[in-house]
């Protein structure tokens, strides 16, 4: 955000500030027919997908692995309707609370996730995004350089382990949504504890339905297929909305919302087709500055002022580059890679060698 962004750690905060949230507010107001289309054209296929399988599964008696293509496309779709079901637990797709809440839980049933309990994890994220002194609840783990070098060999193992494409981006995700969500967090309130057990209970009856219909293999290697597709798509953008190079962290103390959001959150220029299926959610500062702007008024705003034009964007070929940033560094303010600070390390290591010669010489 160029100038504007550079106020914010001067007088002119207030001023600012004031300017994007004047922006935003015109972006806020939920659309009735705009929700209703993105529901028809995002659930809509996701069910046509199951019962183009059901139709060559039963009808045509193929083979339950002609399932993964359908299957990886419902999966594509899967993205969609996560989208939706994350506006709805910002109370931003919807105008009305009830509205929100019911397709919440709806969505969330498709895509296996409590919708109170994730609503109240995501709200966590947003209000601590970028913070070092609140990690921990809906974030990536991260450490430190600092952090990392004085942790054990198993934390280091632990956390590199964690941090390899492999785990993060494949077993990780499907972990996530299969078996994490299960399970409410001891921090949770009493709603959203029972949102988790109530959506155990409704995602058994709905797979036990669709079994007796299918049978278990057809019905698991289409529901897993898809969920495969769905979750390593989503943590990917979840992950690159963050944990990119030029990204921010700070400490409590030194904290700001609005260069949170704005620094810390990228924006995400992908091909149309891929923005459509991830719902504008690449237009990550400006949900962030302002999660009461549904994400079909996200681009619309991004484009709305000069102001936020000036992020720069990230394309999908460099977004590939952020898998490398896995480490905070305090003195640079940024993040880097395990490869990079092994250089760093090499270089201070010889230059206090070469300062111990000089003293000694």
């Amino acid at each position: 955000m160029g100038k504007d962004i550079k106020l914010l750690s001067k007088v002119n905060h207030k001023e600012a500030t004031s300017k994007w949230k004047r922006i935003v507010a015109e972006y806020q107001k939920p659309s009735v027919a705009r929700a209703s289309w993105q529901v028809a054209n995002s659930i809509g296929p996701y069910f046509a997908l199951w019962g183009l399988w059901m139709y060559m599964s039963l009808g045509l008696s193929l083979s339950y692995w002609w399932a993964i293509p359908p299957a990886l496309l419902a999966g594509m779709f899967m993205v969609r309707v996560f989208i939706i079901f994350h506006d709805c637990g910002h109370g931003s797709f919807y105008k009305s609370k009830k509205a929100n809440n019911y397709l919440g839980f709806i969505s969330g049933l498709l895509i296996f996730t409590p919708y109170f309990h994730w609503r109240w994890e995501h709200s966590v994220h947003h209000a601590t995004s970028g913070d070092l002194d609140r990690r921990g609840i809906g974030d990536i783990w991260t450490l430190t350089v600092r952090e990392y070098l004085d942790s054990s060999r198993w934390k280091k193992f632990s956390y590199r382990l964690v941090r390899s494409p492999f785990v993060l981006f494949l077993l990780a995700p499907i972990s996530l949504f299969l078996v994490l969500e299960r399970f409410p967090s001891k921090r949770a309130g009493p709603r959203e504890k029972r949102s988790v057990w109530f959506m155990n209970f409704a995602l058994l009856a709905t797979a036990a339905g669709l079994i007796s219909i299918l049978g278990f293999l057809p019905w698991l290697v289409f529901q897993l297929a898809a969920l495969v597709m769905a979750s390593s798509c989503g943590v990917w953008m979840f992950y690159v909305q963050h944990q990119f190079e030029e990204t921010y962290w700070s400490d409590s103390e030194d904290w700001d919302y609005t260069t949170a959001a704005i620094q810390g959150s990228s924006f995400y220029q992908l091909p149309r087709v891929l923005q459509w299926f991830s719902g504008n959610i690449g237009f990550h500062h400006i949900h962030h500055l302002s999660p009461k702007i549904p994400n079909y008024n996200l681009e619309k705003c991004h484009w709305s002022d000069p102001m936020f034009q000036e992020v720069k964007a990230m394309t999908l070929w460099g977004s590939l580059k952020s898998i490398n940033s896995r480490l905070w560094d305090e003195d640079s303010k940024k993040m880097i890679g395990f490869r990079q600070l092994k250089k760093q390390l090499r270089e201070e290591k010889a230059d206090l060698a070469e300062t111990m010669s000089r003293k000694a010489a």
